[in-house]
């Protein structure tokens, strides 16, 4: 039986209509390099094959009255690729607007859990005669690494190259009641020694871990952001943008400052904030708060689930005017955050999610969107940035060249801006999602991020 962790099926409890939470990947492709021409019927095809070898893209829910404990994945029997491929063209001209525009619409619709959690979209008639693909892909079931991998196994080094290979074996079987019923008590009579055994390290924890924050040698202190016009309730109605720059600049910058990549990516985001903010007449004189996913699957000693994942606070020095100054700050507030993060045990988030439920989870979202508290309280954090590592050379999918490829990730009540970074063939390529209600033209933002790096790269040591 392959049930899910507590930390992925918090994705699924903390679900609502506005608060849709799976992850998407925009590739934007050259359908010239297909082997004898693109058509959808090839690709189609080709998708087909390779989907019946990898296992994630046919398991399903299953999550009966009587299972007394998180969902759990099984193979669906009726899996119907066509259920989950779709066709559609982008409206005329075709060009970065319209498609940013139909993958905001595709990106605010909920998955249908009677199916295996994911869409694909293959999106014709772009202005420059390329195509595009959007994946969709519920975030219970992948998180930014493993979601980043699953692409990979759709494509190749070559256009009719191999493609990886994926260790084929078919998805649990349909359970029994009485086993489910059987796995929901031990895990209940479980419960209690296992909450002995963590609460001491988290009752350990917490004095240490607060009171570095409160010194300042650590991450910003959750509730302390500055309030801007990203932080409220948010709807389902989303907005896109998406801006792609060298990785070569970005490694320039890195080395002339003697910082790390993550240093420079967290730069860019907070000198394109700052210029973005300041022409909607609201920059806080504070720094932003960001709140940064971690991949702990070197780290972790969990083999269950897919989601292996924690997160630490980020100062983003909007606040600075000095690019070079900018740097320096977030590569020391960084070293500082890493260091108090890394107090945390790997899997902590993942063993105290083990005790989330789904209806306390379902209410409580609902209550506080109905009730917009994310208006009423302290900012918890202004926005999510996420930094996901790709492959470093040249990708085709099914045999089309990756000339884009963007991830975009969800946004919560609170915090309507989900800024994801991802590099590949020398490129970094920016996934900007946002809440349509809070920031319905993301354009500005996405179009400051070339400005912000040849900001860096002017004031760094070699001068650019």
């Amino acid at each position: 039986m392959q049930r899910l962790s507590g930390l992925d099926a918090s994705f699924l409890y903390l679900e609502t209509s506005s608060q849709v939470l799976h992850v998407c990947g925009l590739l934007v492709l050259d359908g010239s390099t297909v082997p004898g021409g693109y058509s959808f019927a090839k690709l189609h095809a080709k998708l087909g094959e390779r989907v019946r070898q990898i296992p994630a893209f046919r398991r399903k829910l299953h999550n009966p009255l009587w299972n007394l404990s998180h969902p759990v994945w099984v193979e669906d029997e009726d899996f119907d690729l066509d259920h989950h491929v779709h066709r559609i063209g982008v409206p005329a001209p075709g060009d970065r607007a319209e498609l940013a525009e139909l993958c905001a619409h595709i990106a605010g619709q909920q998955l249908d859990r009677a199916h295996p959690l994911w869409q694909l979209y293959v999106i014709e008639g772009l202005a420059d005669g390329r195509l595009a693909v959007l994946l969709k892909m519920h975030h219970a079931s992948v998180d930014g690494v493993s979601g980043a991998s699953l692409i990979s196994y759709l494509a190749g080094l070559e256009p009719d190259g191999p493609m990886p290979e994926v260790e084929e074996h078919r998805n649990a079987g349909m359970p029994s009641p009485l086993d489910l019923i059987r796995a929901g008590v031990e895990s209940a009579v479980r419960r209690p020694a296992e909450v002995a055994r963590l609460l001491p390290d988290l009752l350990g924890l917490m004095p240490r871990w607060v009171g570095r924050a409160l010194r300042g040698k650590g991450m910003p202190i959750p509730f302390t952001a500055p309030r801007t016009s990203l932080n409220g309730t948010i709807t389902g109605h989303r907005s896109v943008a998406f801006a792609q720059l060298d990785l070569d600049d970005v490694k320039d910058v890195k080395n002339a400052f003697g910082v790390t990549v993550n240093d420079v990516v967290l730069a860019l985001v907070a000198g394109a904030l700052r210029e973005f903010l300041a022409a909607r007449g609201e920059l806080p004189e504070d720094p932003l708060v960001a709140t940064v996913p971690v991949s702990v699957h070197e780290r972790t000693e969990r083999e269950h689930g897919s989601n292996k994942v924690s997160a630490f606070f980020a100062s983003l020095p909007t606040h600075l005017p000095d690019p070079a100054a900018r740097v320096f700050f977030l590569a020391e507030a960084n070293r500082r955050a890493k260091d108090h993060h890394h107090d945390i045990d790997a899997d902590m988030l993942q063993d105290w999610a083990q005790f989330s439920v789904a209806s306390a989870f379902g209410l409580a979202v609902r209550a506080y969107s109905a009730l917009r508290l994310a208006e009423k309280h302290p900012v918890v954090h202004n926005l999510v940035v996420s930094n996901v590592p790709g492959p470093p050379m040249p990708l085709y999918f099914l045999g089309a060249r990756i000339t884009g490829f963007y991830p975009l990730g969800p946004v919560f009540h609170g915090a309507g801006l989900n800024v994801t970074v991802l590099s590949n063939a020398g490129k970094v390529h920016v996934g900007l999602l946002g809440a349509r209600e809070l920031v319905k033209d993301l354009w500005p933002l996405a179009d400051a991020l070339p400005d912000a790096l040849a900001e860096l790269l002017k004031a760094s040591p070699t001068g650019g």
